[in-house]
């Protein structure tokens, strides 16, 4: 109920009015491609919160990432480290809230067929390298979850296959975070650095693995942090009290590259 009052508030600030019968779902905001940084991070006159203060305890979804100006994407870059978005003027500095979760999609080329092995790809190095450019490497380090998805046959869309439903998984869900707040206080999303190095238990494999991880993915410490919370919410989900090697490797199965190795090294022979 907090919550829902909270996020009254900031869309009350911001000239949007909801029906009241949407007050208890969370927020969730999907801001077209062509979006300016002053309407997502907020701005104007007089100064309004942006969309992703609108997305406040709830889902900020940018489809089509790649198409997204270079300028506006880096402008996240402060907002998904802090939680909030700071705008400063000539006589006031505004605060506003925006600890929402950022979930995002984009084709891997222009083309949009890169990596299918059956429908091949049009453009050349130069014109996927300059496609994926505008993700810049610090944003995606503040992703904590990075997946490629292959295109999907009708053979495989026409096939009953007997999935989880999701009334179980959102009690699966509900049943990890429980365990969370019971053990530490907070979501695994809250820890901080010293607080992982207690509540993720690495014993000696898992240190290794992941020392062996940081050196070959070229992880920062802001990457390692992060693989650490997907991995312990990944123990969570199995009822573990430690994080095992098991739940280590899926997080690190996570965190996928854009550019596979041997476009890698070209792009950088290219470049040199």
């Amino acid at each position: 109920q907090a919550e829902a009052l909270e996020v009254a508030a900031l869309h009350s600030i911001s000239g949007r009015v909801r029906a009241g019968d949407l007050w208890q779902r969370v927020p969730f905001r999907q801001p077209h491609h062509q979006t300016s940084a002053v309407a997502l991070l907020g701005g104007g006159t007089p100064v309004r919160p942006g969309e992703m203060t609108l997305a406040h305890r709830g889902v900020l979804f940018l489809d089509e990432l790649g198409e997204f100006r270079s300028e506006v994407l880096e402008s996240l870059r402060q907002p998904l480290e802090t939680g909030y978005v700071q705008l400063s003027r000539s006589q006031h500095t505004y605060t506003f809230p925006a600890q929402c979760q950022l979930v995002a999609a984009t084709n891997p080329c222009p083309c949009g067929s890169w990596g299918d092995s059956e429908k091949g790809c049009q453009c050349t190095l130069s014109q996927r390298q300059r496609y994926l450019s505008r993700l810049s490497g610090p944003l995606l380090d503040r992703f904590d979850l990075h997946l490629s998805v292959h295109r999907v046959s009708y053979r495989q869309l026409s096939l009953s296959q007997e999935a989880e439903s999701s009334d179980r998984i959102a009690n699966r869900v509900e049943d990890a975070r429980e365990r969370q707040m019971r053990r530490q206080g907070c979501l695994n999303s809250a820890l901080s650095g010293t607080e992982l190095a207690r509540f993720c238990n690495l014993g000696p494999p898992e240190n290794r693995i992941l020392e062996q991880a940081s050196q070959r993915m070229q992880l920062s410490a802001r990457g390692c942090h992060r693989l650490l919370r997907v991995a312990r919410s990944i123990a969570d989900l199995q009822h573990s009290d430690r994080v095992g090697t098991a739940a280590l490797m899926e997080a690190l199965s996570y965190r996928q590259q854009i550019l596979p190795r041997d476009e890698r090294l070209q792009a950088t022979q290219t470049v040199v």
